[in-house]
């Protein structure tokens, strides 16, 4: 069975990591965006191309981000590292011991990654002055 991936609700969880309101992803959208649209938007299990790209720009996050984030994948894929499968090269299906949540990981990368946007902006607009 093929999973399939939600693009409204990846929409959302990368525009929650960083920080972004719904209103303000509709103001960078267009006069044509609110609140509610963006609501409907999220809801969407697959968005058609062009807007997909448009919100990816808005985001600053690649558009395959937004096509193949699988939260399920990346949690497994985080708990592999506690769970002994890689250390004693076997698998097992022990998660209890966990000791971080998986998805705090992707985000503090997320959280990085606009810190040094923010810098690279920050060194454009100096030199432009």
């Amino acid at each position: 069975m093929e999973k399939t991936i939600h693009q409204g609700r990846n929409v959302k969880r990368f525009r929650e990591m960083l920080g972004i309101k719904q209103e303000a992803l509709a103001a960078d959208l267009g006069d044509d965006w609110n609140q509610r649209k963006i609501s409907l938007l999220e809801q969407k299990e697959e968005i058609e191309e062009p807007l997909l790209q448009q919100i990816a720009d808005v985001l600053k996050v690649p558009v395959e981000a937004i096509k193949n984030f699988d939260e399920t994948a990346a949690i497994t894929y985080f708990n592999t590292f506690q769970d002994g499968s890689i250390n004693h090269g076997h698998f097992s299906p022990n998660y209890n011991n966990c000791t971080f949540n998986p998805l705090d990981k992707v985000i503090e990368l997320y959280e990085r990654m606009l810190k040094e946007k923010d810098g690279i902006i920050e060194t454009l607009m100096a030199k432009a002055k």
